[in-house]
């Protein structure tokens, strides 16, 4: 839950919509709002198979890290790296920071944290994360001790589970 403007707001998605609008990270029209909601959806998809790898049995914990990084690598971050190949500007939508740049970016992360070389074969996205890292106000959101927070940790899977299963 987050509390913004005399209002409680819930829902990842709601949260991030609302705040990308108030501070012109949205785009500047409609058509831009649908390229980058459907960007966002895209990457929500690969945020949500990147974070299920540390819930997965043991026994199928290495099938599941090469599912991963596979559609990552051949599926995801291709489309990406076309978008900004055609799209030919410094940002996925128009001419300035989207909700959708600064959730590549943490995708790009994301992925980098389990697989650091993983840009090696896209050079506009390792372009795209050097340029979006420098944002002074990203930069310092990313330097260590940060509110980034880090992967989950597999010893903290069990406690979360034993708060739902108790």
């Amino acid at each position: 839950m987050v509390e913004i403007d005399g209002m409680k707001l819930v829902q990842t998605r709601a949260i991030a919509n609302y705040i990308a609008t108030k501070y012109n990270l949205y785009g500047k029209d409609l058509k831009e709002r649908a390229l980058i909601d459907m960007y966002v959806e895209g990457m929500f998809d690969l945020n949500e198979l990147l974070k299920s790898c540390v819930f997965q049995p043991a026994d199928k914990k290495e099938q599941h890290f090469t599912n991963m990084m596979d559609k990552t690598e051949n599926r995801y971050f291709p489309v990406f790296e076309k978008v900004l190949k055609e799209h030919g500007k410094d940002f996925l939508v128009g001419n300035q920071l989207s909700r959708a740049d600064v959730q590549l970016l943490e995708i790009i992360l994301m992925a980098e944290e389990f697989k650091p070389d993983i840009l090696a074969k896209f050079p506009l996205l390792q372009s795209f994360k050097a340029r979006i890292s420098n944002i002074p106000t990203i930069k310092k959101f990313l330097q260590p001790g940060s509110q980034r927070k880090p992967p989950t940790q597999e010893e903290d899977v069990s406690k979360m589970l034993k708060i739902f299963h108790s």
